[in-house]
């Protein structure tokens, strides 16, 4: 028996090439277990088509190893290749064997077995159905050749669908959601694939924004407390107080869906999944102008917005109001309530009297024919007050006449 030191040349050549052999091996079974540990059958995937050949696609799949598709999984209704190198596609784990992991995205055609339909059904991989006909409580879906399933209503749609009779004749993706009696008894859910999409395009979404950025959005519902937004594939709310600087009452008076608008991401709140839109932070501030456009001491023509207890807004531009308190509306005279004196909608002259920028508060004073018709109509306010207070012991003028007449008589 030789020793090591006494091996010729040919045998340290066979022994290396022994060792090579076993390295090899190892290497390929590292990569089969690694691919186990990291890739569960059925575990969805993205990646990016790394060269198309003609039989499969190869697939960068983030692991050690390409992943492989039929290429026949991506031909349309002419044949035609639906991908392109560089493009990134979605698609279901399910083997692995000598570094190679196998991918589809979704079962379908004559395949579909019951083998490999309870396979699907196991790893959670799509398969495909034609829907055939309506049925009590749903749909019959035609797996394969011969093979039937039920798809109840609420699991063909994210919502409910409108006209039921459409759907028949076409081919759809579902997911296997029940497989019993071996392969007799299957339930599949369409649902299920469109809510893990939507889920997907909203994690992305997500990823892509951030507070304070300018997004364009898609009125999709009108609420007398504001609008929902969809802005790419996410849902915001836009409050009323967030439409425009201006104070709006009714919403559908400003806004209509389906219309187009750019918004600013005001807020995000993750846990709660609510995000906080904002037109008017698209707008120029209008009190950056009002130093300037109102100064103080100056006259203007304003429309009562609104009344309080405590006096009258007055509206002098777009997003700028002033306050009319109540003492200055009675001309010196006590008044209970602004409304005796002015009404909203009504437009007045006004003074302004002072300007509070940082508070954004103005304090506005009647002047001009404005202040004259309050102080004519604070005097009747406070003659018809005294003229209800006054007793009426002394009768009317012609009683105090016919009383002195018929003491006359006597």
């Amino acid at each position: 028996m030789k020793s090591k030191h006494d091996l010729d040349d040919d045998d340290i050549i066979e022994e290396t090439d022994e060792t090579e052999d076993e390295s090899f091996a190892e290497l390929f079974e590292q990569d089969d277990k690694q691919a186990k540990r990291w890739l569960e059958p059925g575990q969805k995937l993205t990646g990016k088509v790394l060269k198309i050949g003609n039989e499969w696609i190869f697939m960068d799949t983030g692991q050690k190893g390409e992943g492989v598709i039929e290429r026949k999984e991506f031909l349309d209704i002419d044949g035609n290749l639906t991908v392109k190198e560089g493009d990134v596609i979605a698609a279901y784990f399910l083997s692995s064997s000598h570094g190679e992991m196998r991918f589809t995205t979704r079962l379908g055609g004559s395949a579909s077995g019951s083998t490999q339909l309870e396979q699907a059904w196991q790893a959670g991989v799509p398969v495909e159905g034609v829907v055939e006909k309506e049925i009590k409580g749903g749909y019959e879906i035609k797996l394969g050749v011969t093979t039937r399933a039920f798809c109840p209503y609420s699991q063909i749609a994210l919502r409910r669908v409108e006209n039921p009779e459409a759907l028949i004749g076409t081919r759809l993706t579902f997911r296997i959601s029940e497989y019993a009696e071996n392969g007799r008894n299957i339930v599949v859910s369409r649902r299920a694939l469109l809510e893990e999409e939507q889920r997907r395009l909203k994690e992305e979404a997500q990823a892509g924004i951030s507070e304070g950025m300018t997004v364009a959005g898609t009125v999709i519902s009108l609420q007398d407390y504001g609008a929902f937004i969809d802005i790419g594939g996410l849902e915001g709310l836009l409050p009323i107080s967030e439409i425009g600087w201006s104070r709006v009452k009714d919403v559908r008076d400003v806004l209509t869906v389906g219309q187009q608008l750019k918004v600013v991401i005001k807020s995000i709140d993750t846990e709660k999944d609510r995000i906080s839109l904002s037109i008017k932070d698209t707008l120029a501030d209008p009190w950056d102008q009002v130093p300037a456009k109102f100064p103080e001491g100056s006259f203007h023509t304003g429309t009562v917005a609104r009344l309080d207890t405590f006096g009258a807004f007055v509206t002098l531009s777009d997003g700028v109001d002033g306050l009319l308190h109540i003492s200055k509306l009675g001309a010196g005279k006590r008044i209970n309530h602004p409304r005796e004196v002015v009404k909203e909608g009504e437009q007045i002259e006004i003074k302004i009297e002072s300007i509070d920028r940082d508070n954004r508060r103005i304090s506005l004073a009647l002047a001009g024919p404005a202040r004259a018709a309050a102080e004519e109509e604070a005097t009747m306010t406070e003659f018809r007050r005294q003229t209800d207070d006054a007793p009426t012991g002394m009768g009317t003028l012609g009683d105090m006449l016919r009383s002195r007449n018929q003491k006359g008589k006597k």
